[in-house]
């Protein structure tokens, strides 16, 4: 990995680069989950850099990992923010030419509102694992099930292995979710506005949501959308099925290799 400091708005944001550089060849851009950051990614950017030749660009949203803390509490509507405000900053600055978006849950989401809402024309293509677009009380309950675990376990010890500021890190997510007015929250109608291919993958035991986020791209997207089922996987494929994931990405992306020289 090389490593790479971005400044947005007044915040430092730190990058993580794997494979060629954003100037050689495709990019395959990594937004992370609602707690997670460049490190949690582990294995899979150096996997996803070798099966498909694409370089990897992760970054740690503020609040994440060493990037600088964000002020609380978020707004309800961060990932929109993040997507509109914050991305395309974040796009210009790493040198990202043409690629795809790859989002794990919050980061799917981002990702999405994205794709769906600025007209890149750069962006290729959009993979989706567990991506939210709508609450469900399977959610809302496992994020209240979070905060319990965050104030009685070790959890923000754990945390802490990865992120400059756990409790910075975790009441962003956490607080905004369980906020009362986000029960209301959905972001469908961005789909709508989706003319990239899609591929959506999530785990058929998703504690965090059920087949209905992504069953949503299906019915509402323009574009086309493949979507792929894991069997014996939760809320993180990546690193459930990791096998199975970098497959499937890695098969997404030669077909957009296909269309791009076609």
């Amino acid at each position: 990995m090389r490593s790479q400091i971005v400044s947005i708005d007044g915040l430092q944001l730190e990058v993580g680069l794997w494979g060629p550089d954003p100037s050689e060849a495709l990019s395959i851009v990594l937004l992370h989950e609602g707690l997670g950051c460049v490190a949690l990614w582990r294995d899979l950017p150096a996997r996803l850099a070798e099966s498909t030749g694409f370089g990897v660009i992760a970054y740690s949203r503020a609040g994440y990992g060493a990037s600088d803390p964000v002020a609380l509490p978020r707004p309800l509507d961060y990932m929109t923010r993040e997507a509109i405000d914050v991305l395309p900053k974040v796009l210009e600055q790493v040198g990202f030419k043409r690629g795809v978006l790859l989002g794990h849950s919050d980061g799917a989401t981002i990702a999405t509102i994205y794709a769906g809402s600025v007209g890149d024309h750069r962006v290729r293509g959009l993979v989706v694992m567990a991506p939210h677009y709508f609450t469900e009380p399977l959610g809302l309950a496992e994020i209240a099930a979070a905060r319990v675990a965050f104030e009685q376990t070790d959890l923000g010890a754990r945390l802490a292995k990865y992120h400059r500021d756990p409790e910075n890190a975790f009441r962003g997510w956490n607080d905004a979710w369980l906020d009362p007015g986000f029960v209301h929250w959905d972001v469908t109608d961005v789909i709508d506005y989706l003319r990239i291919p899609v591929l959506a993958i999530q785990g058929r035991q998703d504690q965090y949501g059920t087949l209905a986020q992504i069953e949503v791209l299906e019915h509402r997207s323009y574009a086309p959308v493949d979507l792929v089922v894991l069997e014996d996987c939760r809320h993180s494929p990546h690193l459930d099925q990791p096998d199975k994931v970098v497959s499937q990405v890695a098969e997404f992306c030669e077909r957009l290799v296909r269309i791009e020289i076609a």
